[in-house]
């Protein structure tokens, strides 16, 4: 299947702190929980080698993202992590597929 580089819909939605990404006329929404635990900072990548991946709390929240150019996003929780980027086929990935982590 042919994906577009990024997506055509990007948006928070600030009541449920959630991410809502639209490809190809496909629309997904993320939970501020999967993303925070699919953080790939260097923080969460060397707990996750340690055996202690990342586990947020079912109600914690995506507070905001930013763009970094063409290549993806920042994300903002509300337990205060902000050093995850998250480039747009990961996003993708963990929209549209089970197994992205």
């Amino acid at each position: 299947m042919y994906c577009e580089p990024w997506p055509s819909h990007i948006a928070v939605n600030q009541r449920a702190g959630t991410l809502e990404l639209t490809w190809n006329a496909q629309a997904a929404v993320l939970s501020g929980q999967r993303l925070r635990e699919a953080c790939r900072c260097s923080g969460c990548e060397s707990a996750r080698r340690h055996g202690t991946p990342p586990r947020a709390a079912p109600d914690l929240r995506l507070l905001r993202v930013e763009l970094l150019g063409a290549g993806g996003l920042q994300c903002v929780f509300s337990d205060g992590h902000e050093r995850g980027i998250y480039p747009w086929p990961y996003l993708h990935a963990l929209a549209f597929t089970s197994a992205a982590n």
